[in-house]
């Protein structure tokens, strides 16, 4: 029985490939924050980032259990944003006299595809063939790739009028919405619950990027004391590019005025969904037709 084996996977990601590429040539280091569960540190303990014969040390759990491996970097090909890296000490040499680790990406349209190839010789027929590792590698880039199309923008603005009633606003009363901001929110219906419940479904009639759009959201939590309302997009025009999207909008009161912070937090179905600014624009503007309505009332 031969003792060597290969295994190769592949996997579309949505996100770029040249930033995949370039992350495992020059920033395997960042790749802890994207994937944190699995990789906890990775190391250049010779040469430098993105170069042939540079020797790397990651931290990373596998099977349950804190490993390390140390590796060199083999070859690179940018043509084929590939990277190939040996493992030259560490956990994986208890069981392997050689293993091997190599990522590429080959562009497919607006996808990419990204291939793992693990080389390997066992020390021994016992020792089992890397399949959970290569769950691993799959997995991490699954990582990658979630923390690529996933974004999160905020916002302040001051108000002068009450920030109880402001929050209020959003959570009892944003049915009250379309008549004090009717150039950008048309209609606010509730399909679901009762207004001002976590759990009631509230659907929107809005013009945005001078088009008629509509949002059907959940109200996924409420906290009075921070005078808080965060809504989970469910259904509507968002989610044509998005695979998910969520607002959060809150009331910090400061002296006399009071800030209002926007969050948005969304994941893109591809790269090239643009981050949503102008969506950003707008909760700002109907932020303040709200304003300007209640100083007029005053």
């Amino acid at each position: 029985m031969s003792l060597e084996g290969k295994l190769v996977s592949e996997i579309n990601i949505k996100s770029c490939g040249d930033v995949f590429h370039e992350i495992f040539r020059y920033r395997p280091h960042h790749i802890s924050s994207m994937s944190p569960d699995k990789v906890q540190n990775v190391e250049v303990h010779e040469g430098e980032w993105g170069t042939v014969g540079s020797v790397i040390f990651w931290n990373f759990i596998h099977d349950g259990k804190e490993k390390v491996a140390k590796e060199v970097i083999e070859e690179i090909d940018e043509e084929k944003k590939l990277v190939k890296f040996k493992v030259i000490g560490g956990d994986l040499l208890e069981a392997y006299k050689s293993f091997y680790f190599t990522v590429h990406v080959e562009t497919k349209g607006e996808d990419n595809l990204v291939t793992w190839i693990l080389e390997y010789e066992k020390l021994n027929p016992d020792v089992p063939d890397p399949h959970t590792l290569m769950e691993f590698c799959l997995n991490v880039t699954k990582d990658i790739e979630t923390h690529h199309l996933t974004g999160k923008l905020v916002s302040e603005i001051e108000i002068k009028s009450c920030g109880d009633v402001f929050h209020e606003i959003f959570r009892y009363r944003p049915h009250h919405i379309s008549s004090m901001s009717p150039n950008n929110i048309q209609n606010v219906d509730i399909h679901e619950g009762e207004w001002g419940t976590v759990g009631s479904v509230i659907f929107w009639n809005f013009t945005h990027d001078g088009k008629e759009k509509v949002a059907k959201e959940i109200i996924e939590a409420i906290d009075e004391e921070k005078k808080l309302v965060k809504f989970k997009v469910i259904g509507g025009d968002l989610l044509e590019a998005y695979n998910s999207f969520y607002f959060t909008v809150h009331v910090e009161t400061k002296g006399i005025n009071n800030l209002v912070t926007w969050i948005l937090e969304y994941e893109k179905k591809h790269k090239n969904v643009p981050d949503p600014h102008t969506l950003m624009e707008l909760c700002l503007n109907v932020t303040k037709d709200i304003e300007t309505h209640h100083i007029k009332d005053t």
